[in-house]
C-alpha cells in the first residue's frame, strides 16, 4: 500500500466498529460493511476513534479490528488507523503494528485535557516527534474536544513535522478558517497538505468551494457522498448540490447530540450490511418512534437519490458493482440494544 502523502483527495469514510448483541466484537459484520464502502468507491477509510468507539475498545481488539480492516481491503484504497490514546506507549504500539499490517498512516487528535494554546502545541509535539516517520492525519475538532486548534498552531505544526500530510478539519463553524488554512499555503508560509473534512458532511459543498480536498467522515450512504464529490469536481456545482439536498434531512437527523451513532448503525443495520445496530458507548435510547422516522428518512433520501440517479442498493459503482447475495444480508430487526 502507497503511504498516505500531502496529494489525498476524494471520500474516505469513517468505519463503524460492529458489535454482536451482547456488545461482543462482530467480525462477519465488519467484513460485510468493508465490502459494502469498496462496492461504493470510497477513495480511503479511517477506523477506530470516536465513530469506532475506540474508547471502548480495549488495545488488542483495536489491533485485531485493524488487522481484519487491512485484510480485507489489502491495498484497494488507503486506510487511516485513528491511534489517539491518552497512553503514549500504548498508542505507539498501536500505529507501529498499524503499519506493519499495511495502513497508509495514522490519525492523531489533542488529548481531551483543556490547556493553553502552547500547552496543546507542547502535547502535539511530543505525540508527533514519537510517531516519526509514520504519515500523520491531524485531527482538529475543538467541539468534541477541550482542546482548542487554532489556525496559527496548525500551520506551526504543519511547518515543522513533514510526516503530518492531512489535516482533518472537522471545527464548528469552521468555513472561514478552512479558508484561512487554504490562504496561508498561497501565501507561501508553509507547504500544501491534504485538507479533507468532517462533520458529518453536513457543509461539504461548502468545504470544497473553501478548498477542502475531499471528507472524511462516517456515514450510511457513502455512494451519495462519492457521487457528490465526483460531480462537484467534474464542475457539476449544482447536481452535487442536489444530491447533498437529498441528504441532509437523514444527516441533520444524524447530528443529534448523544444519538448520532446508534442512529447511523441502525441505518446501516436496516441496510442489510451489520447484524446489529448495538453500541459500546452509551448512548441515548433509539425505540419504536425512532425508528419509525429513521424509515421514513431512509425512504425519502433512497426516493430522491434515485431521481438523482443514483441506486443505493447496488452502490455508487453501478450494475456492475458487487452486491450482498439475499442470503448473506442478516435479518433486520425492530428493537436496537441500548447500554
Amino acid at each position: 500500500m502507497k503511504l498516505l502523502d500531502e496529494t489525498a483527495k476524494g471520500v474516505f469514510v469513517v468505519s463503524t466498529t460492529p458489535f454482536a448483541d451482547d456488545g461482543a466484537l462482530d467480525f462477519d459484520s465488519l467484513d460485510r460493511q468493508i465490502d459494502f464502502y469498496l462496492a461504493c468507491g470510497i477513495d480511503g477509510m479511517s477506523i477506530l476513534g470516536l465513530v469506532g468507539e475506540a474508547s471502548m475498545l480495549s488495545l488488542d481488539e483495536s489491533l485485531a479490528v485493524c488487522q481484519r480492516v487491512l485484510k480485507r481491503t489489502a491495498g484497494r484504497v488507503p486506510v487511516i488507523a485513528n491511534v489517539a490514546r491518552p497512553d503514549m506507549a500504548a498508542l505507539k504500539r498501536l500505529a507501529e503494528t498499524a503499519m506493519e499490517f499495511g495502513a497508509a498512516g495514522v490519525m492523531i487528535a489533542p488529548g481531551g485535557r483543556a490547556g493553553t494554546d502552547e500547552q496543546v502545541a507542547a502535547d502535539m509535539h511530543a505525540v508527533l516527534a514519537a510517531l516519526a516517520p509514520i504519515p500523520v492525519v491531524l485531527l482538529a475538532a475543538p467541539q468534541s474536544s477541550a482542546a482548542r486548534m487554532p489556525t496559527q498552531l496548525i500551520n506551526r505544526l504543519i511547518s515543522e513535522f513533514s510526516h503530518l500530510k492531512m489535516l482533518k478539519h472537522e471545527d464548528w463553524p469552521g468555513l472561514r478558517k478552512l479558508s484561512d488554512l487554504r490562504a496561508a499555503e498561497a501565501r507561501g508560509e508553509r507547504r500544501r497538505i491534504s485538507i479533507l473534512s468532517g462533520n458529518k458532511g453536513m457543509l461539504l459543498p461548502m468545504e470544497l468551494a473553501r478548498g477542502a480536498d475531499g471528507v472524511i467522515t462516517g456515514t450510511a450512504y457513502p455512494e451519495a457522498l462519492v457521487a457528490m464529490y465526483d460531480r462537484f469536481v467534474a464542475h457539476d456545482v449544482e447536481g452535487a448540490e442536489d444530491i447533498y439536498d437529498a441528504l441532509l434531512p437523514l444527516m441533520r437527523y444524524e447530528a443529534q447530540p448523544g444519538a448520532g451513532l446508534v442512529i447511523r448503525k441502525c441505518v446501516l443495520q436496516r441496510r442489510g450490511i451489520t447484524q446489529s445496530a448495538a453500541v459500546r458507548i452509551r448512548r441515548s435510547p433509539v425505540g419504536t418512534q425512532e425508528i419509525r422516522e429513521i424509515v421514513s428518512l431512509m425512504a425519502r433520501v433512497e426516493r430522491n437519490l434515485r431521481r438523482l440517479g443514483i441506486d443505493p442498493v447496488l452502490g455508487h459503482a453501478g450494475p456492475s458493482a458487487p452486491r450482498l447475495s439475499q442470503s448473506s444480508r442478516p435479518t433486520v430487526v425492530e428493537t436496537i440494544p441500548s447500554t
